[in-house]
C-alpha cells in the first residue's frame, strides 16, 4: 500500500533520509526494563513531491507516545524560557493583550510560556495531552486541559465561548500527525481579528546545518514555509509574516490570520524566506536527494573521533538526554563502550537510560565527580549555555565536543 502525504493526499516516492531503525526517541527505560525488549521503528523520511512537506510515516497513535510517561518538560533551559518571556512581552505590546484578551496554547506542556502571560494579567489556557505535563502547570496555577487538539475540542472550546485573541502552537505542528484536523482546530477558535503564532525548526536550516539528528518519530513532518503556506491556505488561514529565529538550530515564527483579514500579500520577511527556500532548491527534488550523503559522512566522522579517544585510553561523556542525541547515537550504533554515560538536569530522566542504546541518565554532579576527558553535547543547539554551566571540566583538562554540523573538539 502506497504512503501517502499527510497534507495533501498525494503519493510518497522521494527518499529524504533513512536513519535505519530506533524506539521512540523520548521511551526512557528504568532499571528494570533493561532485560525486556524494545520495539524498533523505521526512520525513513520522505519527501512529498506536490506540497513539499518532509514526513515520517506514524506507526503509533499519537496518545501511545505523548501520555503521563511523556520525559520532555520545557522548563528546564534556562534559554528556553527567556525565549518564551520575549516573545510573552513582544505579543503583549503588539497585540496589545491585558485582561480582556485571552491567550491559548496548544501542546502547552508544563506551562513554561503561559506562566508569562498570566503574570502579566492576561487570561490564559493551555491545552496539553501529556498528563504528567500537564499536572505540572496546574500545580504553578496555569489552568490546562488534558486533550489533544482538533476540530473536536476546538468544537467545544467555541461553544464554551473561549476563542484565542493570540493562539499559540510553538514547536507542536511537526508533533501532529492528522496536520489537516489540527489547522482545522486552529481555525475554529481563532477569534475574529486574532493572530496564530505558530514556531517550528526551519525545514531550511535542518539541511543547511546537516542537523538530521532532529529527525525522530514523534516529530511526523519537517517544516518549510513553503509547505506550511500551503497547508494554511487549504484552511483558509494566510501567512501575516515570519519572524527568523535562532532556537532549535533554526525556526521560523510564522504569524497567521483569518484569509479575508490578512494582506493578500506576504510581509516583507514572508517573502524572503520564500525566496531564500526556494533559491535552495526546496521546490525541486534534488536538494533532497543529496541530504543522505551528507549524513553517512556526520556518522563516519563522530565513530572515527569517539574510537579514537578509546583507543587513547581517554573517557567520554555526554551531556544532555534530548531526542536528538537519542537518535543520533542509535543510528551511529554508540553505546557504553564509547560514551559510558549522560548527565541531565531534569530529574524526570536521571536515573533513565537512553532508549536503544541504553545508556544511563544521570545527574549533571556525577559528571563532574567523574572526570572525564571529553563531554559530548548531545543539545548543540544549548552548546554555549552548557558550556557555561559546566565550565569547571576545563580544570582537569576535560574538553567538549560536538557532534552537529560535523563531529569536532571544542578548543
Amino acid at each position: 500500500m502506497p504512503l501517502l502525504c499527510r497534507s495533501c493526499a498525494s503519493e510518497l516516492r522521494l527518499s529524504f533520509c533513512d536513519l535505519g531503525a530506533t524506539p521512540f526517541s523520548n521511551s526512557f527505560l528504568s532499571a528494570d526494563d533493561l532485560d525486556k525488549s524494545e520495539t524498533f521503528y523505521p526512520l525513513h523520511a520522505r519527501v512529498c513531491e506536490s506540497c513539499w512537506l518532509v514526513q515520517l510515516p506514524a506507526f503509533e497513535p499519537a496518545d501511545r507516545i505523548f501520555n503521563d510517561t511523556y520525559a520532555y518538560f520545557s522548563s528546564y533551559s534556562e534559554s528556553w524560557l527567556r525565549h518564551c518571556e520575549r516573545f510573552c512581552r513582544e505579543m503583549i505590546l503588539w497585540r496589545e493583550l491585558g485582561s480582556g484578551s485571552r491567550v491559548v496554547e496548544v501542546a502547552s506542556n508544563d506551562g513554561y510560556l503561559l506562566q508569562y502571560f498570566q503574570r502579566a494579567g492576561v487570561p490564559v489556557l493551555g491545552i496539553e495531552p501529556s498528563g504528567n505535563c500537564a499536572e505540572a502547570a496546574q500545580a504553578r496555577g496555569v489552568p490546562t486541559l488534558v486533550e489533544f487538539f482538533g476540530r473536536e475540542t476546538a468544537a467545544v472550546l467555541v461553544s464554551q465561548g473561549q476563542r484565542a485573541d493570540l493562539l499559540v502552537a510553538n514547536n507542536v505542528l511537526a508533533h501532529v500527525p492528522d496536520v489537516n484536523d489540527f489547522v482545522a482546530g486552529l481555525k475554529l477558535v481563532l477569534a475574529p481579528g486574532g493572530v496564530i503564532s505558530l514556531e517550528f525548526p526551519h525545514l531550511l536550516r535542518l539541511m543547511q546545518g546537516n542537523q538530521f539528528d532532529t529527525i525522530y518519530h514523534e516529530h511526523y513532518s519537517y517544516l518549510s514555509l513553503l509547505a506550511v503556506s500551503r497547508l494554511l491556505e487549504r484552511h483558509g488561514l494566510r501567512v501575516l509574516d515570519v519572524v527568523e529565529l535562532q532556537t532549535h538550530g533554526g525556526s521560523l515564527r510564522v504569524l497567521a490570520q483569518h484569509e479575508h483579514e490578512c494582506p493578500a500579500a506576504f510581509g516583507a520577511s514572508a517573502a524572503r524566506v520564500l525566496a531564500e527556500e526556494r533559491h535552495a532548491g526546496l521546490d525541486g527534488a534534488a536538494a533532497y536527494r543529496d541530504f543522505q550523503h551528507r549524513v553517512t559522512l556526520t556518522r563516519l566522522a563522530l565513530l572515527r573521533m569517539l574510537l579514537a579517544a578509546r583507543a587513547a585510553g581517554q573517557r567520554v561523556w555526554a551531556y544532555g538526554a534530548p531526542a536528538k542525541g537519542n537518535t543520533l547515537l542509535n543510528y551511529c550504533g554508540v553505546r557504553t563502550d564509547l560514551v559510558e554515560a549522560t548527565v541531565d538536569r531534569s530529574p524526570h530522566k536521571q536515573g533513565k537510560f537512553l532508549p536503544g542504546i541504553r545508556i544511563p541518565v544521570l545527574a549533571p554532579e556525577d559528571l563532574l565527580a567523574a572526570r572525564p576527558d571529553f563531554v559530548l553535547i548531545l543539545p548543540w543547539n544549548l552548546r554555549d549555555e552548557i558550556m557555561e554551566q559546566m565550565a569547571a571540566i576545563r580544570s582537569w583538562g576535560g574538553r567538549f565536543m560536538v557532534p552537529i554540523p560535523m563531529p569536532a573538539v571544542l578548543s
